[in-house]
């Protein structure tokens, strides 16, 4: 399963990238807008030269102006993922980028149907949005489990991007499941690596090496 980070702040970019396990970037609009003084471009493109994956989320609503920003995003750098909504002109978009050769990232995505529309219309990936389905009272991890076994049917090439992801629970569920990749926010990356017994047991051994060095 590959590993996104969902954020646009390029020092916790390069601290998970550091650890050797970072495939990808998630970002949009208002993650970039908490970054202040951040330029979109100028942010994304410096992403692009750390992972091979960046998401930049497109803001046009209708096609002829979704399909000029997907253009535009494109041609700032070969590792840009344009990210569409999923709407009626966002399927037409990712026809379009498809028959581009435009990666697409299909975001917020909530039914089984929707990701079908999207894998069909093109997209390289499509973004389930589980976090949002929990504050509703809805498994959302329900739903990706469903996305899977619709696509273990047809055997769709758009990769399940587990979105809004909460927990480390999220983040086990999506590998076990099956979901290609999973973006998560910095403050879940930095749980990822740790347990009790890793820390207990690195404790016991330390304590044992003392006692034969002595």
């Amino acid at each position: 399963m590959k590993l996104f980070i969902d954020t646009a702040n390029l020092a916790q970019i390069e601290e998970i990238a550091s650890w050797g396990i970072l495939d990808g970037v998630t970002t949009n609009p208002s993650l970039v807008a908490k970054e202040k003084g951040a330029d979109f471009k100028e942010t994304v493109i410096a992403m692009c030269n750390l992972v091979d994956e960046v998401s930049a989320q497109i803001t046009a609503t209708e096609f002829k102006e979704m399909k000029k920003q997907a253009d535009e995003y494109h041609s700032w750098h070969k590792n840009v993922v344009v990210k569409v909504p999923m709407t009626v002109e966002g399927l037409k978009t990712l026809k379009y980028c498809s028959s581009k050769g435009i990666a697409t990232n299909t975001t917020l995505v909530f039914s089984v149907p929707q990701a079908v529309m999207a894998a069909k219309a093109g997209a390289t990936m499509i973004s389930p949005f589980v976090g949002r389905l929990d504050d509703i009272g809805v498994d959302g991890m329900e739903l990706i489990a469903d996305i899977r076994q619709a696509w273990d049917h047809y055997n769709f090439d758009t990769q399940i991007l587990v979105a809004s992801v909460r927990s480390t629970e999220h983040v086990r569920r999506a590998a076990t499941i099956g979901a290609h990749i999973a973006t998560i926010p910095y403050n879940v990356f930095k749980e990822l690596p740790q347990h009790d017994l890793t820390d207990k047991g690195l404790k016991k051994f330390l304590e044992d090496w003392e006692q034969v060095k002595t």
